[in-house]
């Protein structure tokens, strides 16, 4: 009987603490074995900018991968309604409702946000293939050379950094605001193609079967570049249990187990044997890219 009501006791006495903003939940009971106080991270993360958008469904996949393996209890947790990316970037570095984020790397997003640097796409975000009106397909059949772009409109979101990285290199971009509307634009017309990442266009092309869109066949344009987790610069202990947890899934295989199992029909519906490379600058690349790191990169073409 002492010992239930000792119980009774310390079940009273549960308290519930929130640290850094709702991002931990620490669960203390007093008088219960320490195996029993357990610390959940609660990881808030942006919603996809619209209800069509399938770019998230596997950084998120890695996301719960890598914190399986972080050794640390934690919850994932969606916030409501639909963001886009720049919104995302102000609201993480702001220290907002959200905790992370998968985005292309910049020196801009590096100096703004903390980011892990383990490319979670392999640099695949690097190697683009226009998206075209079917009745264009055959709009990219004699470019060689960069120069054979220059005329053409090519259309990006206006806060993505392809968009620096492409106007760079002498190309036309016309920025769009809001991720549907990209589609829907070069339907109409008012863009010549979308420059796309051999990641994301064939979900495009599945998920607007009524646009009369193709992937063009002769091109690929590449960059080196890396798509991270990015955290606010003051939260380095989420970023050391995600870094932790990727590098495990690095080491026992399940990183690349993931990776081609979304992207293996992806990388051979685009035939890269039967297309030419050109080869951009990205001056946006940060130094610190571990590029040196071969296991953590995969080359479809030798650029």
């Amino acid at each position: 009987m002492a010992g239930q009501f000792e119980n009774a006791k310390a079940l009273k006495r549960l308290m519930v603490a929130f640290l850094l903003g709702g991002s931990f939940l620490l669960v203390i009971c007093d008088g219960l074995p320490a195996s029993a106080k357990e610390e959940v991270l609660v990881v808030h993360y942006a919603p996809p900018e619209s209800p069509t958008d399938r770019r998230l469904d596997y950084p998120l996949k890695l996301l719960d991968l890598a914190l399986s393996k972080s050794g640390h209890a934690y919850r994932l947790e969606q916030n409501p309604g639909e963001a886009l990316q720049g919104r995302v970037v102000t609201e993480l570095e702001e220290g907002g409702p959200v905790d992370v984020m998968c985005s292309m790397t910049s020196i801009e997003r590096e100096n703004r946000l903390l980011p892990v640097r383990i490319p979670l796409d392999k640099g695949l975000l690097g190697y683009r293939i226009g998206l075209v009106r079917s009745a264009d397909k055959e709009l990219l059949s004699k470019a060689v050379r960069l120069q054979d772009l220059s005329q053409l409109q090519i259309g990006q979101g206006h806060d993505w950094p392809d968009v620096d990285i492409l106007s760079s290199n002498g190309l036309h971009v016309h920025g769009v605001a809001g991720y549907e509307n990209l589609f829907f634009m070069l339907a109409g017309g008012r863009i010549d193609y979308l420059s796309r990442s051999v990641m994301e266009i064939s979900a495009e092309l599945e998920e607007h079967p009524s646009l009369n869109l193709v992937m063009e066949p002769y091109l690929v344009l590449y960059y080196p570049t890396a798509q991270y987790f990015f955290v606010n610069r003051n939260n380095k202990r989420l970023a050391g249990l995600i870094e932790h947890g990727l590098e495990k899934a690095i080491a026992d295989g399940s990183f690349e187990q993931l990776f081609q199992q979304y992207y293996a029909n992806a990388l051979r519906d685009a035939h890269f044997e039967r297309r030419r490379l050109i080869k951009l600058n990205n001056p946006l690349l940060p130094p610190q890219t571990p590029l040196g790191r071969k296991e953590l990169w995969y080359r479809p073409l030798s650029p």
